[in-house]
């Protein structure tokens, strides 16, 4: 296989439901494609085969899921997604970009469900072999805001009340000021456009 002329760059999308990400990660995607690099959009959970099965029944299984249970069936859908799609597109030479990655795990599971935050890092840097993004966009926004923002039905993690979406969201904020090299916060409630400026841009830097 040919060694690729570009390298890759592996960029994930973190914040509370409702902050904004996905419109985010197209405009992003756009910005790169009209450029000329190969762009592989993808998300977590569900962004194989076998994560889309994992998804249902994470989001909208009607049988309850146990703190560990949830934690292991995220690190499954995880080391299936950067074995078949992450890592061979970054070999490649892609701009991989996910609307959430471990990031989500440990600020919905540790943080929101209160399981030592250790154990789920650990247990999600095995299932990906320790590949971090080299950027992370955190959409910052007040839950009690970007819930009223949703516009389909409530998810099992969309709907499990304000309590848990502030832990949440203050798990995601400590995460940023733990590695502020890999982290860029931004404010939800600013306008679209300026927060895709930012964003491109930054992206751009990265690049080189």
């Amino acid at each position: 296989m040919a060694t690729p002329t570009t390298r890759g760059l592996f960029i994930s999308f973190e914040g509370v439901d409702g902050a904004g990400k996905t419109t985010q990660v197209e405009r992003l995607a756009e910005f790169w494609r009209a450029r000329g690099r190969e762009v592989v959009v993808t998300r977590e959970p569900g962004g194989t085969e076998l994560g889309t099965r994992i998804r249902q029944l994470l989001l909208h299984g009607a049988e309850p899921i146990a703190p560990r249970t949830e934690a292991l069936l995220f690190a499954a859908d995880r080391a299936q997604h950067v074995a078949q799609v992450v890592r061979p597109a970054l070999d490649r030479g892609a701009i991989v970009i996910t609307d959430r990655y471990l990031d989500s795990s440990l600020a919905y599971q540790s943080g929101g469900r209160e399981l030592t935050a250790d154990d789920v890092r650990a247990l999600s840097l095995w299932a990906t072999g320790g590949l971090l993004p080299a950027r992370t966009y955190l959409l910052d926004i007040d839950p009690a805001v970007s819930l009223g923002r949703l516009e389909h039905e409530q998810d099992r993690m969309e709907s499990a009340g304000a309590a848990f979406a502030r832990r949440t969201r203050a798990a995601f904020l400590t995460l940023a000021e733990r590695e502020p090299e890999r982290f860029l916060v931004l404010d939800a409630r600013e306008p679209i456009g300026r927060i895709a400026e930012v964003i491109c841009q930054d992206s751009a830097n990265l690049v080189g």
